[in-house]
């Protein structure tokens, strides 16, 4: 699914219809992030493997030529809360969804990447609170904290964020570009020079023994 996505963006990217884009998920969640009960069996090496080609996943999604817009139709954990951090805009449906980088609350830490996107989008003590505590956040709360910059109703969520495409996609293509490229670009040489180390360290994390306890008890329920 992940070289799916990475394919997508980029012929995206390529494309010279293609003006902006819009990503969002069906039923209760946007993202449930990683399958943990299917990554149990993995070994290290596969395991980081894996890790490598998400991080570069939401690494292109973050400096994506284009603009990119997240409609959060409902759940977006962990992974998928990354994937939200690293669009141009976030838009979130009112009710009972939930978005935020819970892995420490189950034992395990994030990337430096995902730090990187989420100081970016919600400045560093901001970004102190979410990842250190774990939480999940509900609309609102999300809205407060900025993960997401509106809610709006479930009804109305698809079209809004179109909306927000098109009014991105409407200005000049090479300033927008170079526009987010100069934005974007410490956050991206930061993540270059940290990102191996801290899959490592995730990895060394992941595999010991009381996070596999916590991670055993991990249920995804549709």
């Amino acid at each position: 699914m992940v070289e799916e996505l990475a394919e997508c963006f980029r012929r995206l990217a390529r494309d010279p219809d293609v003006r902006s884009i819009v990503l969002t998920g069906t039923g209760k969640f946007f993202s449930f992030g990683f399958d943990i009960p299917a990554f149990l069996g993995h070994t290290r090496e596969a395991f980081l493997a894996y890790l490598r080609k998400f991080a570069s996943l939401y690494r292109d999604l973050f400096a994506c030529p284009k603009p990119v817009v997240a409609a959060l139709n409902g759940h977006a954990v962990a992974g998928g809360c990354m994937l939200v951090l690293a669009c141009d805009a976030r838009l979130m449906a009112a009710g009972k969804g939930k978005v935020g980088l819970n892995e420490v609350a189950f034992g395990s830490s994030v990337f430096a990447g995902s730090v990187e996107m989420l100081r970016y989008c919600v400045g560093d003590r901001n970004a102190e609170r979410i990842a250190s505590s774990g939480s999940m956040y509900l609309p609102g709360e999300a809205l407060a904290l900025g993960l997401v910059d509106r809610v709006v109703p479930e009804a109305d969520l698809l079209a809004a964020a179109r909306e927000l495409a098109q009014l991105h996609g409407a200005k000049e293509p090479a300033a927008f570009r170079s526009v987010k490229a100069l934005l974007r670009g410490p956050a991206l040489e930061e993540m270059a020079r940290r990102e191996e180390a801290s899959l490592r360290e995730f990895v060394d994390i992941w595999y010991s023994e009381r996070t596999r306890e916590n991670l055993r008890k991990i249920e995804i329920h549709p």
